[in-house]
């Protein structure tokens, strides 16, 4: 799919603003103990950055695992993105898909907690990126 500068700037501000929606959203589900709702929402807050970021620089990807492929071919093998930042993602994406489809997953307190912190960071790195010109 081609889209017009236009139609990808308003597609980015979206979906960073989406992130920043859901993230606000698995913050709310820490005080209800929802820990498989919380590792949902902190998942799609950074798929919601990440693939702004791949739209701004104009990379589409059809599936949650080619929003993790272009990310770490473009940004994270670069050395754009932490590697550090780069296993986040790939970390958060495998806990919310076991918490989603696995039927003997129990997500807790301890495995989603340490992750808010990384997540807010995650959207703030990829907010920073977007703010500056195409390269």
């Amino acid at each position: 799919m081609k889209l017009s500068e236009e139609e990808r700037d308003v597609i980015v501000v979206y979906r960073l603003q989406k992130a920043k929606t859901t993230l606000h959203e698995a913050k709310g589900n820490i005080e209800l103990a929802y820990w498989h709702t919380v590792a949902n929402r902190l998942y799609y807050a950074c798929y919601y950055a990440a693939s702004a970021l791949l739209i701004k620089n104009g990379h589409i990807a059809q599936t949650h695992s080619g929003v993790i492929a272009l990310l770490g071919q473009h940004f994270i093998s670069k050395d754009i993105i932490s590697k550090e930042l780069g296993k986040f993602y790939a970390k958060i994406f495998e806990l919310r898909q076991t918490g989603d489809y696995s039927d003997w997953t129990v997500i807790e307190f301890a495995d989603v907690l340490p992750l808010v912190e990384s997540a807010e960071k995650f959207i703030y790195t990829i907010e920073e990126l977007i703010s500056q010109p195409l390269t």
